[in-house]
């Protein structure tokens, strides 16, 4: 076994990456700073330091979109940089696992892979993941038996609603729906209520403490800029308005979790009701979301530890584990 592998998550906020030599994860924001559009100034967490802020001759982007890959100059630029920070400098040929989504073309699928091959880190062996199966292993399911299993990975951009039974993806579907309309969705109700435009970071920082606030009873204190004065000021937002304003998307993943449903096969759809529904992704503990999701379908709802890395340490588990290397396969088996 090859003590020099990777194992690869891009999703479109973070990148996770999994090294099996150090045994452990790195995640790091997927952002990239260009100045002058052409000279690296900064990546990762870094570049989101700098995010709404930057003046104008440095562009700062994802260049992720939806789930695919939309800037591939960019992401072969920021994988190289992190593989190289992994391995201190000392750039070595390794085997790379890459996971990637379901319900994507197969031009997209081959784009993950033309990415790690073209990106500069000495690749030997290249592999891909299908995203949720990884997903299922990091949450410790055994993917691999005929049990049908419902995995909802709610991201950045994307949720990804996945019906997994013996090693494969029985029913998959993509919707563009995920932390990014949550934030919107803040901003647009905050913006009517209160004339007020608060930038995507303040946005996204009100839903990640919404729990918190809501726990202690307090509003969520925001600095923005008032429409009518044009001066930045500082508000304080009650939590009702904010759980009010992401409910019209949390609806929308329930009814596209029920679609996956009706057109679950019955001995599958069985699996489902005793085990219930398996919730990750690094947008899925938004407050109240479990608990809709739960209400609207019926079913038990799984809430995953590591709901931003499961993916990673699904993909981490083959890199380690003999009896998971099949769900792993070459891209040049896809049909081109």
């Amino acid at each position: 076994m090859a003590n020099n592998s990777f194992g690869i998550d891009l999703g479109t906020n973070n990148i996770k990456i999994y090294s099996r030599s150090e045994d452990n994860i790195l995640v790091e924001k997927n952002m990239i700073a260009i100045e002058n559009k052409n000279t690296l100034f900064a990546y990762g967490n870094s570049a989101f330091e700098m995010y709404e802020k930057a003046p104008g001759n440095i562009h700062i982007s994802y260049p992720l979109s939806n789930g695919v890959i939309a800037d591939i100059k960019n992401m072969e630029t920021l994988v190289k940089y992190f593989i190289n920070d992994l391995q201190k400098g000392n750039s070595r040929p390794a085997d790379f696992y890459i996971a990637v989504p379901t319900d994507v073309t197969e031009v997209e699928k081959r784009a993950f892979y033309d990415l790690i091959r073209d990106a500069g880190v000495k690749a030997k062996k290249i592999m891909v993941i299908e995203k949720a199966v990884a997903d299922g292993l990091g949450l410790d399911i055994d993917v691999k038996n005929s049990q049908g299993v419902l995995v909802v990975n709610v991201g950045y951009e994307t949720t990804e609603i996945s019906i997994l039974s013996l090693g494969g993806i029985v029913l998959s579907r993509l919707i563009k729906i995920g932390g990014l309309k949550f934030d919107e969705a803040i901003r647009a109700a905050v913006r009517k209520e209160y004339s007020l435009i608060i930038g995507g970071k303040t946005a996204e920082t009100v839903k990640i403490s919404l729990r918190e606030l809501e726990q202690e009873g307090h509003g969520a204190v925001v600095y923005g800029r008032d429409i009518v004065t044009g001066l930045p000021v500082e508000r304080e937002i009650p939590t009702k308005l904010v759980d009010q304003s992401l409910e019209e998307h949390f609806n929308t993943i329930i009814d596209n979790v029920k679609v996956i449903l009706e057109r679950t096969p019955p001995e599958l759809a069985a699996d489902i009701y005793r085990h219930g529904i398996y919730l990750t992704g690094g947008a899925s503990q938004v407050n109240h979301l479990a608990e809709r999701l739960g209400a609207g379908t019926g079913l038990k709802i799984n809430v995953s530890e590591n709901p931003m890395t499961s993916v990673v340490m699904g993909i981490a588990k083959v890199i380690r584990e003999d009896n998971y290397k099949s769900v792993a396969y070459a891209i040049e088996g896809m049909s081109k």
